[in-house]
């Protein structure tokens, strides 16, 4: 066992407000640089940057998850990592089809930019990513799992979009894998600020939007090696397996 450290929510430079540095090559190098051993790439309602992050990570020791941050009807952001891109493209598909209608304000939210490995653009998204789908939170978990997925409530702490600010609590019952905390406060701070929830695994992430972001509040894990096999079983605490609080 050794000590594994991820960031699991990262934008690249297709989410709105991401910044063009956002590129996959650019977060897979600022990733070494901050020592990380995995990141998930987590775009608002879209997967189609991460496949283009795995390869530029191909010739490194990095793993990186593909995954989606969707927002459901209730505008809270669920964070859903995948075992493999085909998954991260079938939740993608589900989102897409659940959209609120309009285009992308590049100006308000910045370029929606779809981009390959080698920080070429191939492509703008237009659709409003920013947006809400109106898909439920139970559907959402509920699709995620469907596909072997991981769910994270994300920032939690937040007073904005957090299943917390939005419901005013966690429904006793809803299947979720972990719950993120922003890199406004510590892994100790917020299990004690957020006491009646102890039954779930606590993370934090950088949900970043810029590359000097990246990494800035990663989680420590107790594992065998960098892979998503060995998350799973660290959120479980299974195994040996473990978050490093």
């Amino acid at each position: 066992m050794r000590i594994v450290s991820a960031d699991l929510h990262i934008h690249t430079c297709l989410s709105p407000c991401a910044t063009l540095d956002m590129t996959p090559r650019k977060i897979v190098e600022q990733a070494q640089k901050r020592n990380l051993e995995i990141i998930a790439i987590t775009d608002h309602n879209s997967a189609e940057n991460a496949g283009s992050v795995m390869v530029a990570a191909q010739n490194t020791e990095l793993c990186v998850i593909p995954g989606i941050e969707v927002t459901t009807s209730e505008e809270a952001h669920i964070v859903a990592l995948f075992e493999n891109p085909l998954d991260a493209l079938s939740m993608q598909t589900l989102v897409y089809n659940h959209l609120q209608p309009g285009e992308n304000d590049d100006d308000l939210f910045g370029m929606q930019v779809i981009a390959n490995a080698f920080d070429e653009v191939e492509g703008i998204n237009r659709r409003l990513l920013i947006g809400a789908t109106n898909l439920g939170l139970s559907e959402v978990v509920d699709a995620i799992h469907k596909l072997n997925g991981l769910v994270v409530a994300a920032h939690i702490d937040r007073q904005a979009f957090s299943i917390i600010s939005q419901l005013g609590f966690i429904p006793e019952g809803l299947d979720l894998d972990a719950v993120e905390i922003s890199r406004r406060i510590t892994l100790t701070q917020a299990r004690a600020r957020f006491r009646e929830y102890e039954r779930f695994a606590f993370i934090t992430s950088s949900d970043a939007h810029d590359i000097p972001e990246v990494g800035i509040s990663p989680t420590n894990f107790l594992m065998t090696g960098p892979d998503m096999d060995e998350l799973k079983l660290a959120l479980k605490g299974t195994k040996g397996r473990k978050i490093e609080y």
